[in-house]
């Protein structure tokens, strides 16, 4: 692996009105690019995910496995407002030589894309073999699919939508909500927010997971049991977990990042943007996916031109899609043996 960081030292125009003086991406490369440039696999992470795949898809991207270095030219890049190295609410605005913190602008998908679009151009990249992404990667790759639909040979959407759904955005809120009822929110300090963002991701679980889930992994030890229930001490692990990683700006960022994804937004319809779409598409939705339901990808199916439906069966709702990774590579290799070569 090797990580690069692509510095844009121009003013940044930002689709909601706001800008950026400059920005950086940081992003990752595994394998080599062959003579013909056809092998390019550009993934795009979701929420919390950084720009190394093999870190968060390490069933399905690394030597060996189905994304495998010596076959692909692999590209990731971290998303503008998060955490792994790209522009973010911590980096400092030029205009002011302190930190943005809460002033740092409403961040889109398709903002996103169109920073994507001029690492691309750096690189040399004029075609993308394949493109992936789940959850809010999935978000971004159907609007980049969007706009610049000749680019792109083949979209694999997993777990995601043509716009976020009302129930999401509730989801996103009542997140943010936590961590703004955090004391320290109003702090212009690099933790400010924090136990507010624990709990965050508290309620985040409940929506990536179900109620199935937790039944199986998270069950009673006994039924003498009065404490420490394996549910409860989950909830503060998963909070404390994120922490370690990853601060309450970029939660607050990604998060508004995903509500405000809608590829409708300024153009005729929904439908007419995801007919635009030329690239041979797989969408695959998980059965028991609370967050992102199953028709969802149905609907990006029915109107994205000859897009093909397949469904991962899991107990694990909507982290199937980091989880499941023996199912989506039966698919994945099925589609590609009827679809495409590499």
């Amino acid at each position: 692996m090797a990580l690069h960081t692509f510095k844009y030292p121009y003013t940044f125009p930002l689709e909601l009105g706001g800008e950026l003086s400059g920005f950086q991406l940081a992003y990752t490369t595994h394998g080599t690019l062959n003579a013909e440039g056809s092998n390019v696999l550009w993934i795009c992470h979701a929420l919390t995910g950084s720009s190394d795949p093999t870190d968060w898809w390490d069933g399905l991207v690394g030597n060996g496995l189905h994304y495998d270095p010596k076959d692909w030219f692999i590209i990731c890049a971290n998303v503008l407002g998060s955490h792994y190295g790209s522009t973010n609410a911590l980096s400092i605005n030029s205009k002011t030589g302190k930190p943005y913190y809460r002033t740092f602008p409403d961040i889109t998908i398709r903002d996103t894309i169109y920073a994507f679009e001029l690492l691309r151009e750096e690189l040399g990249i004029n075609r993308i073999h394949t493109l992936v992404g789940g959850s809010l990667g999935g978000q971004q790759a159907v609007e980049w699919a969007i706009i610049n639909p000749d680019l792109i040979e083949n979209l694999v959407l997993v777990a995601t939508n043509a716009v976020h759904s009302p129930w999401g955005i509730a989801f996103n809120e009542s997140q943010r909500l936590a961590i703004k009822a955090d004391p320290t929110w109003s702090e212009e300090r690099p933790d400010a927010g924090m136990e507010g963002m624990k709990v965050a991701r508290s309620i985040a679980l409940l929506s990536y997971r179900n109620y199935d889930t937790y039944d199986f992994t998270q069950a009673r030890d006994s039924n003498e049991q009065t404490d420490n229930f394996r549910a409860a001490t989950y909830q503060k692990y998963q909070g404390d977990k994120l922490a370690n990683r990853f601060n309450a700006f970029s939660y607050w960022s990604l998060s508004r990042m995903m509500d405000l994804h809608n590829v409708g937004r300024n153009r005729p319809s929904i439908i007419h943007a995801l007919a635009q779409v030329k690239a041979h598409t797989l969408v695959v939705g998980i059965s028991s996916d609370i967050l992102f339901q199953p028709s969802e990808q149905k609907f990006l199916t029915k109107h994205i031109p000859d897009a093909e439906y397949q469904e991962i069966d899991s107990l694990y709702g909507h982290d199937g899609f980091l989880i499941e990774y023996k199912q989506l590579k039966q698919i994945l290799t099925s589609w590609y043996g009827k679809r495409v070569a590499v």
